[in-house]
């Protein structure tokens, strides 16, 4: 018993130790890599082993009254397709829809205006880049688009129908095409299957049967005391007003939710969790498809899925901040990193301090 007792204290002052080093390390990057708030987490499917959030809101601004705070949040960019998918699985599992449900099947009046090459798309081919939808990745294809009406449901079908009548893109070297746009048709087949829009089953999943917080859009767009984003302009650093002409409603599922990092650290423990085995809101199985139903991409979430190492990933950014995600499953460990600066130099302290993250825990 005494050696038992006598190993948990050692490791507890190991574990205190390393992460008092790395909240050094954290802090000494986050300087070099000019981001004014960064926030991190270690964490397996049961406990948070760290989560920090250092710096303040705003580079402009650097006072008691922009200090960090735990509560703050972050824009998760693309990793918000992680939870699109996740809402996928939930509607699967309550029998509202399939994996391979086709497209129009769901919208049978939309496929005479269609490309013929969609005609066989299906959800999961939407959800892991494989329906060959043009990308959207850039401002440049918005600036393109005829101007969409209505709500914000009504203009991603209108967005859909746009699409869906273009060209799909050629298949290239991977086993997939990434498509911020292809989210935004997926979830016009969840509203669609379920009878409510994508916001309300973010509002049922993630707030009322999770009980997690999230906005919509960047942080500062709803309270200026929140982080704000930094971008270059005329090559100056500068942060990005709230209410800047930046809209991602038309790909809002694919990027456009921001959370807390300790409410987006017990979204990634569900994730770890079924990786595990052990059940939660969603069966393992669900979980195991979404992180490795497919090659690459499987849904939401980048993979490698080998005899010797399997683990997923992703990273999000609409350019002002950044958000990085690490699981590793045969270690039951996850890593977060958030950061409302997504410059180069940004990224690589962001990268430095995941290797110092994964070293101290591993």
């Amino acid at each position: 018993m005494r050696r038992i007792l006598l190993l948990c204290i050692s490791t507890i002052i190991h574990l205190s130790s390393n992460a008092q080093q790395l909240k050094k390390s954290a802090d000494s990057l986050r300087i070099a890599g000019e981001i004014p708030e960064l926030s991190y987490a270690i964490l397996t499917s049961d406990s948070v082993i760290v989560s920090r959030v250092i710096g303040f809101h705003k580079s402009t601004l650097k006072s008691d009254d922009t200090r960090a705070l735990p509560e703050d949040y972050f824009h998760l960019g693309s990793n918000t397709k992680a939870i699109t998918g996740y809402i996928a699985g939930y509607l699967v599992e309550q029998n509202k829809i399939s994996w391979s449900a086709k497209l129009f099947a769901l919208f049978p009046e939309w496929k005479s205006a269609a490309n013929p090459a969609f005609y066989d798309v299906t959800l999961a081919d939407l959800l892991s880049h494989r329906a060959r939808i043009q990308p959207y990745t850039s401002g440049t294809e918005f600036q393109l688009l005829p101007k969409f009406t209505g709500s914000k449901s009504d203009r991603r079908k209108e967005f859909a129908l746009f699409l869906l009548h273009n060209n799909p893109l050629e298949k290239n070297a991977k086993s997939y095409n990434y498509s911020n746009a292809g989210y935004s048709i997926a979830a016009c087949m969840l509203e669609q299957a379920s009878g409510k829009t994508w916001e309300e089953l973010v509002d049922e999943v993630l707030n009322k049967k999770l009980g997690l917080h999230y906005m919509f859009g960047w942080p500062n767009k709803s309270a200026t005391n929140q982080p704000w984003g930094h971008w270059m302009e005329n090559d100056k650093f500068v942060p990005v007003p709230g209410n800047t002409d930046y809209n991602l409603n038309l790909i809002e599922p694919a990027g456009d939710i921001s959370m807390p990092i300790a409410d987006y650290v017990k979204f990634i423990q569900l994730n770890l969790a079924g990786l595990t085995g052990k059940p939660g809101f969603l069966k393992p199985q669900t979980i195991e498809y979404l992180h490795y139903g497919h090659p690459e991409y499987a849904i939401g979430w980048l993979n490698t899925n080998s005899a010797q190492k399997h683990s997923s990933e992703h990273a999000g950014s609409a350019g002002t901040f950044y958000c990085y995600t690490l699981i590793n499953k045969d270690k039951n460990l996850a890593y977060v990193i958030m950061a409302n600066s997504a410059t180069d130099k940004a990224l690589d302290s962001i990268f430095k301090l995941l290797e110092k993250m994964v070293r101290s825990a591993e």
